[in-house]
């Protein structure tokens, strides 16, 4: 695993030489693609300003994320248990899954008057419905003979639920947490980039909005690098906990890259 992880790193910085290696190779302008080491100056000169921005996405992201979590995985328990309600919520969440969220941010800023809830608003719809699909497709793939059993034994819905279905829906649950923890991060860096600049919310986003009327092109490829490191980041964690929670009985998660 080591090896892996110093083998990504080394790559990473392969690139990272190359493209400084390019920059001075072809004599590239600045303003159109800054070097490496021009971008982590910037980053280094600006520590505190986009550190204080950093904190203010990863806390809309991560809220955003918690929500999502917790809305989902009671959505898909109660419509496990009632076919009635998921026919009819599936359409609206499917309307609202397949409308790009850039679309509805406006309406959302307009609708509510705090940023940060508005910013959250739009993370949470963006991270929601793929936690929801899967973990509902993980609650309904349990085996029937398995189901059966335990009725025959004569176990309740609540017992059923606790010790057959959610079980086996935790790795569906995990792999859309996976999926989830990066969306949840464009959510917010999308609800900034609309609702920031009408409000002064000061995320990421808007530090790339304020580079670029600047002309501060290094300064904007620095807030681009943390967000990214921040995914990077937030689906290690992720999986780290996927691990830890079924490397004992699931097959898919016995060891870790």
């Amino acid at each position: 695993m080591i090896n892996k992880k110093l083998h990504s790193l080394l790559v990473i910085v392969l690139l990272f030489a190359i493209w400084e290696f390019a920059f001075h190779l072809f004599d590239l302008k600045w303003y159109l693609l800054p070097p490496p080491s021009m971008i982590f100056v910037s980053i280094s000169n600006n520590a505190f300003l986009l550190f204080l921005s950093l904190l203010t996405t990863l806390k809309i992201a991560i809220l955003a994320l918690g929500l999502s979590v917790i809305i989902s995985s009671s959505f898909a328990i109660i419509f496990y248990f009632s076919k009635f309600i998921e026919k009819s919520m599936t359409p609206i969440t499917v309307i609202l899954q397949v409308t790009p969220i850039i679309a509805i941010a406006p309406l959302i800023s307009i609708w509510v008057d705090d940023s940060e809830v508005a910013t959250l608003i739009c993370a949470f719809l963006v991270a929601f419905f793929p936690l929801l699909a899967n973990t509902i497709a993980g609650l309904k793939s349990t085996e029937k003979n398995h189901l059966e059993l335990v009725r025959l034994y004569g176990a309740s819905k609540i017992q059923i639920l606790r010790y057959v279905v959610i079980p086996n829906a935790s790795p569906y649950f995990l792999s859309g947490l996976k999926i989830s923890s990066g969306l949840a991060l464009i959510g917010a860096i999308v609800g900034e980039f609309v609702i920031g600049p009408i409000s002064g919310h000061s995320g990421l986003a808007y530090r790339i909005i304020e580079s670029g009327y600047q002309l501060d092109i290094p300064k904007m490829f620095g807030a681009v690098f943390l967000i990214s490191l921040s995914g990077i980041i937030l689906f290690n964690i992720v999986r780290l906990i996927s691990y830890l929670v079924l490397r004992k009985w699931h097959s898919s998660y016995q060891q870790i890259d």
